[in-house]
């Protein structure tokens, strides 16, 4: 079965044609309303896998999409609203550029529903909780579940037996506690505002805040929107791209230097409650734009950790380039960096979906 896999992110569009093997037959990227030119370009695939970041409660498993299912995301768009209508107005566009082509869903909440309830429930109100479904869903999934899969292939032993703490670092950011090979505390919760400092969201703040600013005026719906846009690196610096910040840090730019306090600040104290859950540690993963290609971020926040174990040996952080083994001579932990696949774990799904519908 050949996959075209549609991975619409907050700030990007990735589309992968994969064989039967996983090998790429063609790739590309873009904005959404050149899905059909970039799909025009392509061998015509068996079946389409659509990224979506909230399935809800309803969906922890792929699933074929119709009409029903899409009205479905479409009810969960205000959870993710820089995510969900990307990947809906790509579903759209996809479909149409590749009619009678089936389509599946494949979700970034799913990997998170081996939560515990202690860590998935939010000490509100049982009413609020029962009739809105406020939990945590968690996000990222996609990223966190190939980060697992080849950390277990690249140590050599089986995910099930490591107790990791994968870190997906890039313009949205997010900490996942993954123990037997699944995920038992991550730092997104009911939408993916929560958790740590990103590019353009603020993380987790007082909650008090929003209501103190709608109480003295301004609205609910701006205030969501700076929450969203303006807040995070953004918010502190003016922008959200990490590579800015970085050279006006080497230049000891103020206000960069710190923005990044800030955000290892939350960063460590994050990375360390994942620990906590997990009872101790024996893998440290770096994946996503930032953990990929910022070797500052990794040296520091293992810095951060050496209390735990962890220690990264320069010369390899500085010079990785895919996935590779950054471990110092000496550590407890494995420090890895993998380079994120989010189109292998989709085409997967894809193709776990229609054997299981084979099987009735």
């Amino acid at each position: 079965m050949r996959v075209l896999t549609v991975n619409p992110g907050s700030s990007s569009l990735k589309i992968s044609l994969l064989d039967h093997d996983d090998a790429v037959l063609a790739e590309d990227s873009g904005a959404g309303h050149e899905m059909a030119d970039l799909a025009a370009g392509m061998p015509k695939p068996d079946a389409i896998g659509v990224r979506f970041v909230h399935g809800g409660t309803d969906y922890t498993e792929p699933v074929p999409i119709d009409a029903a299912v899409t009205e479905r995301l479409r009810d969960l768009a205000d959870l993710a609203p820089l995510h969900q209508p990307a990947s809906l107005h790509a579903l759209a566009e996809i479909t149409g550029a590749l009619p009678g082509v089936p389509a599946v869903a494949c979700f970034d909440t799913a990997f998170h529903a081996t939560l515990p309830e202690a860590a998935a429930t939010y000490a509100l109100p049982a009413e609020w909780r029962e009739r809105y479904g406020l939990r945590r869903y968690g996000f990222h999934g996609l990223s966190f579940s190939y980060a697992v899969r080849r950390t277990g292939e690249l140590l050599g032993v089986p995910p099930s037996s490591l107790r990791m703490v994968v870190c997906h670092l890039g313009s949205g950011a997010s900490l996942c506690a993954v123990a037997e090979g699944r995920s038992i505390d991550t730092t997104m919760g009911f939408t993916p505002l929560e958790g740590l400092v990103m590019a353009s969201r603020a993380g987790s703040i007082d909650p008090g805040i929003p209501l103190w600013l709608i109480k003295h005026g301004l609205s609910a719906r701006d205030v969501n929107s700076a929450l969203e846009s303006e807040s995070g690196l953004r918010g502190l610096t003016g922008t959200g791209d990490m590579r800015e910040i970085r050279a006006l840090a080497e230049q000891r730019d103020i206000t960069a230097l710190a923005a990044l306090d800030v955000y290892h600040h939350r960063l460590r104290a994050c990375a360390a409650a994942m620990t906590a859950s997990l009872g101790g540690l024996d893998a440290l993963v770096f994946t996503g734009g930032v953990g990929e290609h910022d070797a500052a971020v990794r040296m520091r926040l293992a810095g951060d950790l050496a209390h735990l174990g962890v220690g990264v040996d320069p010369d390899r952080n500085a010079a990785a380039d895919g996935d590779t083994d950054l471990t110092h001579a000496g550590a407890d932990v494995r420090t890895l960096v993998i380079t994120a696949r989010e189109d292998l774990e989709i085409a997967n799904g894809v193709r776990r979906c229609y054997d299981h519908y084979k099987q009735y």
